[in-house]
């Protein structure tokens, strides 16, 4: 096993950590904000076990998740974008526990805990599903297109998965006025899958066909 490899890992979810911590305490002003505590805790538990699986049993697509570099400017514009929301929506979540602007009942944190963690059972699915999943917008060496389990209902089961997490996370954290911040994923995300479906159309084989066979895109029978 490569030591490198995980020590790679451990490093990029501390610091993510750290940086997530960060935003949502000291915006906060308090470490007292559970919801943070309580996303923080589903968000990086699952990260770690799911790391770990990778490395002892496919490092190389650990590696792959890892070091990916977008190469499409439409996708460069993605991430930057998404991670303005984020630490948008971060920051107004702390904020929003400090002066109680707009705070849901606890049991509704707790719902959207629970349904976090069906999206992050779902993003594992697909992982275990598709061996050339990827960060970036790319068609792979030999790489051939998956028509079985989740993506025989959806064609980007992935998207639809970090739909459902990402627009949790906000609600976990009791935030209304995060949710709404939230929100602008959706156009984001629209703008990485019609980017993605033009790359695979052109570069990879059968994919054409495979688009007339699963007709939706992230949600059956609407997109």
């Amino acid at each position: 096993m490569d030591k490198n490899l995980l020590v790679q890992a451990l490093v990029k979810v501390i610091v993510g950590f750290v940086i997530m911590s960060l935003l949502l305490f000291v915006s906060a002003g308090t470490i007292g904000f559970w919801q943070g505590w309580l996303l923080l805790a589903i968000l990086f538990i699952p990260m770690i076990a799911a790391g770990l699986i990778m490395y002892f049993n496919n490092p190389a697509l650990l590696e792959k998740r890892l070091n990916a570099k977008e190469k499409e400017p439409a996708q460069k514009l993605v991430l930057v974008l998404s991670g303005i929301m984020f630490i948008v929506s971060f920051i107004v979540a702390g904020l929003n526990i400090r002066f109680e602007w707009a705070v849901f009942r606890d049991w509704v944190s707790y719902i959207a805990a629970a349904v976090f963690l069906f999206g992050y059972g779902m993003f594992a699915e697909v992982i275990r599903e598709n061996e050339y999943l990827s960060r970036t917008i790319e068609i792979q060496k030999n790489q051939e297109v998956v028509e079985t389990g989740l993506y025989s209902v959806v064609r980007h089961p992935m998207y639809l998965a970090t739909l459902i997490l990402f627009l949790a996370m906000p609600v976990v954290l009791g935030s209304f006025f995060s949710f709404l911040i939230t929100l602008l994923y959706i156009p984001i995300i629209c703008i990485r899958i019609n980017n993605e479906e033009q790359v695979l159309t052109e570069g990879l084989k059968g994919y054409k066909e495979y688009k007339r066979r699963v007709r939706f895109r992230i949600i059956p029978f609407i997109w």
